[in-house]
């Protein structure tokens, strides 16, 4: 993180900071692809290998210069011109589709230099190139089940919350990556109630709406049935979303799963909780396949991220779509506005 942040003389936000995420995945390519797309619509640096996105922009035969800065600021004067790096060199030098563990320490330090720097007021927001997480437990010995709660550990937030969002719907799963069989021991009152909570504020400060509605799906198929087919709607789910009623929040259900997502009903809520992962990703990657953002929910800093992993498969053959990281870009610069919106008023104008 720079010693020092300079003023800017037309007060400009801060630039986004994108990590590098892994180098042998796709990252590279679609960091370039969306500098093209974007240039400086959203002002964004990356947090990488200044070298190695030289190299693949040569290789993909894309017109990309590259300008190295210093500190985040300096990326506002050169995104137009140039993708601007704060270059942090890689220990191995990156081969499209073959991961080396030698360079997962560079790939965690850059996830925890942009905390710090989004942190630091430095950067708008933090938004994440995807990562291996099998590379940096072998390379790294890297201990959190995903990228999510590592940012959670980095940031002190006890109750991260992951939302996905694309196709005119916003989706919460309740558990995440666990097996389907261990989920209803984990569908709790307490669950439900704190993540309900951390979606309403999200949605309240993050996405300006007033008086946020919450659609919350079953347990089992048709929500039991009255408990024809599970107990789980009776027992712990409608109980918590009375208590959350009588504190004022506007809530749907517990609502059929397959029922709740047609394009009719997703205009009866702004957001959907639901009790597993693929009950919460099947649709938004349904509607928004290429598109979709996986938002972090209740860290003290925006973080947005495509809703897609390496794919070490396709990496180098300058065919992959960078359609979900523009969209996580332009996701987190829009919630990095109405942060600062909400802020004004405070701050005297």
């Amino acid at each position: 993180m720079s010693a020092s942040k300079p003023v800017r003389a037309d007060d400009a936000p801060p630039p986004l900071v994108l990590t590098g995420g892994e180098p042998a995945g796709i990252a590279p390519e679609i960091t370039l692809a969306a500098w093209r797309r974007l240039r400086s619509r959203h002002p964004f640096y990356l947090l990488g290998d200044a070298d190695h996105l030289a190299t693949t922009a040569r290789r993909l035969g894309l017109d990309v210069p590259i300008a190295r800065i210093d500190q985040p600021a300096e990326a506002l004067a050169v995104v137009r011109r140039a993708l601007p790096v704060l270059h942090r060199p890689l220990p191995a030098p990156p081969e499209p589709g073959h991961p080396q563990v030698e360079n997962a320490p560079a790939v965690i330090a850059a996830i925890e230099e942009g905390v710090a720097q989004v942190m630091a007021g430095e950067a708008s927001a933090l938004v994440t190139n995807p990562i291996s997480k099998q590379v940096l437990k072998e390379g790294a010995g890297f201990p959190h089940p995903g990228h999510t709660e590592f940012l959670a550990a980095l940031a002190g937030a006890l109750r991260p919350v992951m939302m996905l969002a694309g196709g005119g719907l916003r989706v919460v799963p309740l558990t995440i990556h666990i097996p389907l069989a261990a989920v209803p021991a984990a569908v709790t009152p307490e669950l439900i109630i704190e993540t309900v909570r951390v979606m309403d504020a999200a949605l309240r400060r993050d996405f300006a709406i007033s008086g946020p509605r919450i659609a919350v799906a079953g347990l089992n198929p048709h929500a039991g049935e009255g408990g024809h087919m599970g107990r789980e709607e009776i027992e712990i789910i409608a109980p918590a979303l009375e208590r959350l009623r009588a504190e004022g929040f506007t809530l749907a259900g517990p609502l059929p799963a397959d029922t709740m997502f047609h394009e009719a009903a997703r205009r009866g809520f702004d957001a959907a909780l639901a009790m597993y992962h693929d009950q919460a990703l099947i649709p938004i990657k349904t509607l928004a396949f290429d598109s979709g953002v996986n938002i972090t929910l209740g860290l003290p800093f925006i973080r947005t991220s495509p809703d897609h992993g390496t794919a070490f498969d396709i990496a180098g053959k300058g065919i992959a779509r960078p359609d979900s990281l523009v969209a996580a870009l332009e996701e987190a610069a829009r919630m990095a506005r109405a942060r600062r919106k909400e802020r004004k008023p405070a701050d005297g104008g």
